[in-house]
């Protein structure tokens, strides 16, 4: 249940988002957003008209001064068809860029970083864009609101509404990432959003952050098909990098072809667990990288639980958690025989997004009496021990977990 059992939380979001967040989210629903307009020049045609509409001058407030970028302005030129994603861990060059330019069949590009922030055990990904340029990329409604991109030059977050319900606190902020330090920011704006992001902020979230700059990519290509331009694309970026048919992606939800890529950001946990290229198998597994899997993933003893695998980063800890436990008393407090992992490469059930289980840095405890949806029965003492040694627990969430212990902050040991 923990590590990837039971569902998302269903709470309703606040509405306090305010009367031009609710207004951009009835204009985006009416407008039925979600299809992107085919590409001209070479491509399959321009939108009806022949352009995009140009939208009203903005008049949504720069919410937040510090992280603020130019604002977008009416909508000029042309709609783009996001026809593949490209994303990996370093940063596109500026020859990749213009070699992928220069492909037949390849009609435009848009830069921008891509990176995932852990909230609740949800693994989500998170693109920090330029307002101005990206929008041309995106479902016909959201880029032609022109409050959605006001909104997110100012500091705002855009994300769909059903992403909210499960992120959003009682303020209206969604915090990004585990990390205990990990910044929040002010939901702006309902919006659907290219398929594989679910949430975007402006460039200058993305260095608040620590994002990889510029680590991805979207491009049309047209008449062209994507399964067509893969191995092209291939020969420019090399075998480290994901290549996903966001027509498959809307389809299942994922390009099944593809390697994907899992890139951790929001503070020092992140940094310390690092990034890594996986497969999706069967039965909703995936095959991380055996490279970072060698790097990072022990099998070590701890007190009261025995051999447990995790993440190299997270066992200091988790051993110190451990042992206070065991020195002051408490050691029956924890069923060793309902202990449910650490170390489970796999996505969350029924969805396909990862968990902090994929990274080995989340521990499951006393399985039974603590499920999903419940107060559970752990005890309260214990609970303040893991947090003293950097752990977030499960029962502190809106749809609580109270099995759950994820690693959110780096603890010197010894």
């Amino acid at each position: 249940m923990g590590a990837w059992g039971g569902s998302l939380r269903r709470r309703r979001v606040s509405t306090r988002l305010g009367v031009s967040l609710l207004l951009a989210a009835v204009v985006l629903a009416a407008c039925g957003g979600g299809d992107n307009v085919p590409s001209e020049a070479g491509g399959s045609g321009a939108p009806s008209g022949g352009s995009a509409t140009p939208s009203a001058t903005p008049s949504a407030p720069v919410a937040d001064p510090e992280r603020a970028v130019d604002p977008p302005g009416p909508l000029e030129g042309r709609l783009w068809a996001a026809d593949i994603m490209i994303y990996g861990q370093t940063s596109l060059t500026p020859e990749q860029v213009a070699a992928i330019k220069a492909l037949d069949g390849v009609d435009a590009v848009e830069v921008f970083s891509l990176s995932q922030v852990s909230i609740e055990n949800q693994v989500l990904t998170v693109a920090a864009v330029n307002p101005t340029t990206y929008r041309h990329f995106n479902p016909v409604a959201t880029a032609q609101e022109i409050d959605v991109w006001t909104r997110i030059a100012g500091g705002e977050l855009a994300l769909p509404p059903e992403t909210a319900a499960t992120v959003a606190d009682d303020e209206d902020f969604v915090k990004l990432g585990n990390d205990k330090d990990a910044p929040r920011i002010h939901i702006g704006v309902y919006a659907a959003q290219v398929p594989r992001v679910d949430m975007v902020v402006n460039s200058a979230w993305g260095k608040e952050l620590g994002m990889v700059e510029d680590n991805a990519m979207l491009v049309s290509t047209g008449m062209t098909s994507p399964q067509a331009m893969r191995e092209p694309l291939r020969a420019i970026i090399g075998k480290g990098s994901s290549i996903q048919d966001l027509d498959a992606v809307a389809r299942y939800g994922l390009d099944p072809d593809a390697q994907q890529t899992a890139i951790l950001t929001g503070g020092s946990v992140a940094q310390a667990v690092g990034s890594f290229n996986y497969r999706v198998l069967d039965g909703g597994r995936i095959a991380p990288d055996q490279a970072w899997v060698q790097a990072n993933i022990r099998t070590e003893e701890v007190p009261i639980l025995g051999r447990v695998t995790c993440h190299k980063a997270m066992l200091p800890q988790l051993r110190a958690a451990m042992t206070e436990i065991l020195t002051r008393g408490l050691a029956d407090k924890i069923n060793r025989n309902q202990y449910a992992g650490c170390y489970y490469p796999r996505f969350i059930a029924n969805t396909q997004q990862l968990s902090l289980h994929s990274f080995g840095i989340a521990v499951d405890l006393n399985v039974a009496g603590n499920q999903r949806g419940t107060v559970g029965e752990m005890d309260r003492t214990v609970v303040e021990i893991f947090k003293k040694w950097g752990f977030a627990w499960g029962g502190d969430w809106a749809w609580t977990d109270p099995m759950h212990f994820e690693m959110n902050a780096v603890v010197k040991v010894g």
